[in-house]
Formats: structure tokens, C-alpha cells, sequence
């Protein structure tokens, strides 16, 4: 089948060296662009047999013309024009950054004549030195008040500078004792440069030398009876050490780091970046990632660091990632080119770094689950994800009421099913439903089952899926009865998905034509790859990696599997309660004791009697009567 992709170079006119390859569409358009320390091996991947390559790449392969390849020296420079290109060409199946906000930063114009501390959102003023991000604007203006009690320096704008230095009086924010720069009249331009450096220093370093430096010249004035000095350097004093205390103190005070978390699944990732100077956690910024072909977290990696440093944005001297990418050291090579120093790339697995990343990680974990509840809130979003389904399933209107369904059992037991539906591409949590599932061979069994008696409550001629009652049997209480049960699965759906490949549809359309019920789309979400598959169909439907209609389907299925194993895990406790709760003089207080002492009934049922006599309220009689019985 790789004879399909015409452009196919030959492997030897392919080099093995380090290079940057792109491939492009029909149009010449890039849609994708990557680096390669071999760029035959690396490209040989792509040109595998097509049944053999993951659906997303399969669908870039097909979709592109040709391909193309720029030998490099090294693997540095690889990474560096790999850098390049993606910033210039935005290739669609590239990783695609979304920072879902601008941060607010704390800048210090050092360009300037006189430098001013101003509150920015804007990265790349020529000469700044910028500070943070922090996650808030407020936490900005609050650090800057306690700064300027600590270093008066200017926070005037520009004209109101050249118009107060011009005309020789004090400008407006100076008269009222907001902006301490030369234009206030109080200080020269001289000591006011040498004030900005003291509050760059601080602000970069967060060192208590200063704060020592301030304490021991009060002491001194103080000595002094230089009362008026001395109260100046207990306020400074003060501001810094409240500056210090609203940073979160996490590592040693000599500690600067950038530390990443990445939390994904199959569509996205959340990105958190901890900026910790001094010990201290000074910004926090966040990224959303789509990704449209499955990428490793190594290749994620790369594209992170090459969306969070630039020109502008120099690393620190290490760098805290959940693993080390493959490229490490060539990474660290680039890195350091853009910091002019070296630059160290480390994987936190002890110690205090790797208990910063799970605090960063759950962050992450947090901002994700947040990006898909305002993506699946959003009205237009959720309008467009029905139509593409629509279109994608060719179904005659828009799947407005979808039932979902899973399956979850333990190694055979405890099997049990799950229903979720979801109207207008909401969940309507009060229709949920579960099934248990008595006895069932396989998966495929079970979705049968459970759909055959869904199913069976839209038949008009059935009055209860249950019982079959003959007319003459019927009292009103029992029509009542049925009545009530029914009414919970009175309304048919538009589109039934369930859990699974081709079996499992197969299952589900075996269901649906012995019911008799029509006019019901039925299709399966199969997870590995996120292609829908339709009854009767060789080939899945593939929507786009991105869209809003895979991510609609896609929390339709992860939404069935949660209701599932959330009701399989209650009914295997309460098996498990059940089993050691037949036993004489077991009651629930013992048996929690068991359970927490061997952590599984597999774990008790090989355990001697002895080591059961061993568990505190649990004598030798009683040991040989819970051994006997878990054997019977």
C-alpha cells in the first residue's frame, strides 16, 4: 500500500544526515515540518506500509504532494531551523500553542534616561527588563507598592517626564506622591539610575543581602538618634520583607529554575510553567496544545521549549522537565546559544523538584479539564460540532439527542454497563442510566445485551421490556409501574454511539434490527486511533484532529466510561462486603480491618491462618472460619 504515495523518494537519495524536512500539499503549502538526526530513518517512518501507520500521520502522508529535505550540519542547527520554520510557515499538523491569555508583567524601561517600573502586558519593549509573568494584574500593582516604599523610582509615562523635566516642575503623579523619578524633583538622574539598579538587583535576585544591608544602617541611624533615616530603612525593610512573603517559598533561596508540567490526552495538552526565582514561585504561565498527529511527550517537549524561549525570553541555568527528551543535549546546545551561557535540562524524579512538579502537574491537570468544560460550554462551538457530525455521518438532521454506551468488568466479574446522554452537545446528567449485566461471554456480548433492552422500551407495542404480562393480567398499579419505567427511557436518540471498533458496532447493529426501532444512527468510537466507525463499513470515518465534532464525541465516550467504572467499582465493594460478610462474627467493622490489612480479597484469599489470625480483632477460630469459607 506504500506504493499509493507517488512521491515517494528513493531510500538512497535520501542523506543520513542531521537535517529539516517538510511536507508539503498540492498547493505548496508546508503541513508538516520536522527534524531528523537521520533524516532516511527518520523519513523511512512516514513511508511505511499505510494499514501500519497511525491515522493521523496516515492522513497527512496522503493529504501531501511531495516532501522535501535540508541537509544541516548538526542537530543543533536542525533544531534551530526546524525553530524557524514552524514560526514562519504555521504548519496545520505541527503542534499548535494556544496561551489562552496575556500575562501581566512587571517591566523596568533600563533603556531610558531615567527608567520607570510600569505594569505591561506587551513582551519586546527595547531595553526592558521584564519580571514575572505573574497570574494576575493585581499582584503586579501590589509588588510594585511595596517596591517603590523600598526604591522610589518612576512610574510617570513618558510626555508627563519630558514635560516636567522641560518646564522644571514636578510631574502630576510626582505631586501627589506617586513617581519618585528625576521629574519629581527629589533625586538626579544619577541616583535615580543607581536606585533602578538596586531595585533590578532585588527584583532578579530576591537577596537578603539588601534586607541585611537595610536593617544594620536603621540600626546604626537609630544609634545615631538619626530618627528620621532610620524610620526611611524600617519602612524599606519592611516593603522587601513583604515582597518576600508574598512569593511562595518553595526551594533553597539559591535555586533558579523554570519548571514544566504537561497533563494530555488524545486531542490536547495543558502546559504549566513555574518561574522560580530565589527560591520563590515569581510567575506562573499557562499553554493549551492541539495536537493534530500524535506526537511523543519528547516531541512535545521540543516544541514547548521552542514556543517559551526566544530573543526576548532567556532560559535560566536549569530547566525542570517530567522526562529528558531524546535530543537533550542538542536542545541544551540551542538553549544555551539563546541564553549566552550554559543551560541544563533535568528530569525531577526525588526530592523537592519532583514535589514542585505534582503541585505544577496538578495544575496542569486542572487547566485541562477547564479548557474542555468552556470548549463544550460554548454554544457556537457545540452548534458546529453537531452540524460536522452530521455531515461526517451523513445523517438526515443533527444528532440533537445522543446515547452513549460502555462497558466495564473486572477480569469477568462484576460486569456492568453504562448509558449517557447528552442533548444540544450537553450531558443530561438525571437520564444517565446503569445496567447490570448478570452473564455475558464477551464485550461485544454485553453491548448487545444491554442495547437489547434499551432498545426494547422505544417499541410502541411492548409494554414492558421486563415482562411479558398478558392484557387480562394487567391491574392499574402495574400499568402505573410499567408507565413510570418506561417514562425513564421514553425519548429515542437521535445517534447511538458505543465504545469500541468494528465488533462492537457489529454487536450494536445486530441489537437495533432485531428491536425494530429505526430512523437511529449507530456508530463506535474506537479509542487508540479516535476513528468513528460506521455498520457495515471497511473504512473509518476520520474526523479532524482538532475539531470540535472528535472533541463532542470524544467527551460523550470519556463521560460513558467514568458513569461505568465508577458503578463497577461500587458493585465489586459491595461483592467483596457481601462475600466476608456471610461469615459468622465478621461484621463491618472487622471486615474493613481485612480489607485495609491485606488491601484485596485476592490478597486474603491466599493468606494462611495464621497470617489472618495476625490481623488485629481477629482470633484463631475465626481466622480458620474466613480461610474455610473464601475456599468453599
Amino acid at each position: 500500500m506504500s506504493d499509493a504515495l507517488s512521491y515517494r523518494p528513493k531510500a538512497g537519495e535520501i542523506p543520513t544526515t542531521p537535517g529539516v524536512y517538510r511536507f508539503r500539499d498540492a498547493t505548496g503549502r508546508i503541513l508538516y515540518v520536522g527534524k531528523a538526526k537521520n533524516l532516511r530513518a527518520r523519513l523511512s517512518n512516514y513511508f511505511a506500509p499505510l494499514h501500519s501507520l497511525h491515522e493521523r500521520t496516515r492522513r497527512m502522508v496522503t493529504t501531501a504532494t511531495g516532501v522535501e529535505w535540508t541537509v544541516v550540519g548538526t542537530e543543533v542547527e536542525a533544531l534551530q531551523l526546524e525553530w524557524m520554520w514552524i514560526n514562519e510557515f504555521d504548519p496545520p499538523f505541527n503542534v499548535q500553542f494556544k496561551d489562552d491569555k496575556s500575562y501581566p508583567y512587571l517591566a523596568v524601561t533600563l533603556a531610558d534616561e531615567a527608567p520607570r517600573a510600569l505594569v505591561t502586558r506587551t513582551e519586546g519593549i527595547k531595553g526592558a527588563r521584564y519580571f514575572g509573568p505573574y497570574p494576575k494584574v493585581w499582584a503586579v500593582h501590589e509588588t510594585i507598592e511595596l517596591m517603590l516604599k523600598a526604591f522610589p523610582i518612576r512610574t510617570c509615562n513618558n510626555a508627563n517626564y519630558k514635560r516636567a523635566m522641560q518646564s522644571g516642575k514636578p510631574c502630576f503623579a510626582g505631586q501627589i506622591g506617586r513617581c519618585f523619578g528625576p521629574c519629581s524633583g527629589l533625586v538626579s538622574i544619577e541616583d535615580h539610575r543607581t536606585i533602578v539598579n538596586e531595585f533590578v538587583s532585588f527584583m532578579g535576585s530576591h537577596d537578603k543581602k539588601l534586607i541585611n544591608e537595610l536593617t544594620q544602617e536603621m540600626k546604626d541611624a537609630a544609634a545615631a538618634q538619626q530618627y528620621e533615616i532610620a524610620g526611611k530603612r524600617r519602612d524599606q525593610v519592611r516593603a522587601l520583607n513583604a515582597v518576600l512573603e508574598k512569593s511562595a517559598v518553595v526551594l533553597r533561596d539559591n535555586v533558579d529554575i523554570d519548571l514544566f508540567a504537561i497533563e494530555q490526552d488524545e486531542l490536547a495538552a495543558a502546559v504549566q510553567l513555574f518561574i522560580v526565582r530565589g527560591g520563590r514561585i515569581r510567575g506562573v504561565r499557562g499553554w493549551m496544545v492541539d495536537k493534530e498527529l500524535d506526537v511523543t511527550m519528547s516531541e512535545l517537549i521540543d516544541s514547548m521549549m521552542q514556543t517559551a524561549y526566544n530573543n526576548d525570553t532567556k532560559p535560566p541555568r536549569e530547566i525542570v522537565l517530567p522526562e529528558l527528551p531524546d535530543d537533550a543535549e542538542a536542545l541544551e546546545t540551542w538553549l544555551a546559544d539563546i541564553a549566552g551561557r550554559k543551560v541544563r535540562l533535568v528530569a525531577a524524579r526525588r526530592g523537592e523538584k519532583a514535589a514542585l512538579l505534582v503541585t505544577a502537574t496538578n495544575n496542569a491537570r486542572q487547566a485541562l479539564m477547564l479548557y474542555k468544560t468552556r470548549r463544550s460550554s460554548d454554544f457556537v462551538a457545540r452548534s458546529k460540532a453537531l452540524e460536522d457530525i452530521q455531515e461526517a455521518l451523513e445523517m438526515p438532521a443533527a444528532p440533537l439527542r445522543m446515547e452513549c454506551y460502555d462497558v466495564s468488568h473486572l477480569s469477568g466479574t462484576n460486569i456492568v454497563a453504562s448509558m449517557v446522554v447528552f442533548e444540544d452537545g450537553l450531558p443530561r446528567k438525571d437520564e444517565y442510566r446503569r445496567f447490570n449485566i448478570p452473564e455475558s461471554t464477551d464485550d461485544t456480548d454485553s453491548i448487545y445485551q444491554i442495547l437489547t433492552r434499551r432498545l426494547a422500551y422505544l417499541k410502541p407495542e411492548t409494554i414492558s421490556a421486563d415482562a411479558a404480562f398478558n392484557a387480562a393480567d394487567i391491574d392499574e398499579s402495574d400499568i402505573a409501574q410499567v408507565e413510570q419505567k418506561r417514562a425513564k427511557f421514553k425519548y429515542q436518540p437521535n445517534l447511538l454511539i458505543v465504545d469500541g471498533g468494528q465488533p462492537q458496532v457489529a454487536a450494536a447493529k445486530r441489537a437495533l434490527a432485531e428491536s425494530g426501532v429505526t430512523g437511529i444512527q449507530l456508530c463506535g468510537i474506537a479509542k487508540r486511533l479516535e476513528e468513528i466507525w460506521l455498520p457495515d463499513s471497511d473504512y473509518p470515518v476520520i474526523l479532524p484532529r482538532n475539531s470540535d465534532a472528535l472533541f463532542l464525541i470524544q467527551r460523550i465516550r470519556d463521560e460513558a466510561h467514568r458513569f461505568a467504572i465508577t458503578h463497577q467499582r461500587i458493585r465489586r465493594k459491595k461483592d467483596i462486603s457481601s462475600i466476608l460478610g456471610e461469615i459468622a462474627g465478621l461484621g463491618p467493622a472487622r471486615v474493613k480491618v481485612l480489607l485495609q490489612h491485606f488491601g484485596s480479597v485476592a490478597r486474603l484469599k491466599v493468606a494462611s491462618v495464621a497470617e489472618i489470625a495476625d490481623v488485629r480483632g481477629i482470633g484463631p477460630v475465626l481466622a480458620e472460619s474466613i480461610y474455610a469459607h473464601l475456599r468453599a
